[in-house]
């Protein structure tokens, strides 16, 4: 009887701007020819994920570089005039169409499985969406997985009302797991040793987010959940089921920058880590 091959799958935490560490390692992982048979990214970890399927290394350090200090891209302006601190028009729609092109013709033939992740704002319960082809609705979504609560407004889909990913499941390695991928290359944006604390300025938070108090329950619990995940993906690593990688101390940039020599430094601590990995990677992916 033939054995069925072990699916492989690339796991991309979200961050913000720490994403850009993501990036660099996805850059070196698409010119080494190295292929995965699915992908799932939370928040940043969707937007920029994306291009691993359409096949675009180096579009995501290139249209930050571009529009570090554009108003319309990300500002206090953007997040007063439009909802969101990242412009909902321009970054998710008007960027990926006209400005720095997104290859939607290779995503579609690209057989490789895209997966995101949102919030339910009304349940505070994750929600997955799957794309094989692309879709203008996509687009939304990754809209909706990426949208932090405060400086976002909520996305409404499919009469679901959707925040950030990442407040309800921020690493899903046991969701891809459960859609068959059995070996899978985890990439986290904060050191091994880094543990999520309580969530402060807790009561701020609940009178900005009143009209949605399961997702404050939520997000209060989320460190909770973010640790046990950390637990579950180091014991699925000493498993020889997942390998992770990380960057070796705090990244140097936060969530949101406007600081181009920061977001060159996490793009190159990314690729240096998957350049020095690569040999690692591929026996992983090989077994």
């Amino acid at each position: 009887m033939e054995t069925q091959r072990v699916k492989h799958g690339l796991v991309l935490e979200g961050g913000g701007l720490r994403g850009l560490f993501t990036a660099g390692i996805m850059d070196v992982m698409m010119e080494a020819g190295i292929q995965f048979d699915g992908v799932v990214g939370v928040s940043a970890g969707a937007c920029f994920g994306c291009n691993y399927k359409s096949k675009q290394p180096g579009r995501v350090l290139r249209y930050n570089l571009r529009y570090a200090h554009n108003l319309r891209y990300c500002s206090l302006w953007s997040m007063l005039t439009t909802g969101g601190i990242f412009g909902p028009e321009f970054a998710y729609h008007t960027l990926p169409r006209l400005l720095d092109v997104f290859d939607t013709e290779t995503f579609s033939n690209n057989p490789m499985e895209f997966h995101l992740v949102a919030t339910d704002v009304d349940t505070g319960q994750a929600v997955y969406r799957r794309f094989d082809r692309f879709s203008n609705e996509m687009y939304e979504w990754i809209l909706a997985s990426s949208s932090m609560p405060i400086v976002s407004r909520v996305v409404e889909i499919e009469g679901l009302r959707l925040l950030d990913g990442g407040i309800a499941d921020s690493i899903p390695l046991r969701y891809f797991q459960q859609q068959g991928f059995g070996r899978n290359v985890v990439v986290l944006t904060q050191p091994a040793d880094y543990r999520k604390g309580p969530l402060k300025h807790l009561g701020i938070i609940r009178r900005m987010l009143k009209a949605y108090p399961v997702l404050v329950e939520a997000w209060e619990r989320r460190h909770e959940m973010y640790n046990a995940e950390l637990s579950y993906i180091d014991e699925q690593q000493k498993a020889g089921n997942a390998m992770i990688l990380c960057p070796p101390t705090t990244l140097p940039i936060g969530r949101v920058s406007h600081s181009r020599s920061a977001m060159r430094k996490a793009y190159q601590l990314g690729r240096t880590m998957a350049t020095e990995k690569l040999d690692d990677l591929r026996t992983f992916l090989a077994r």
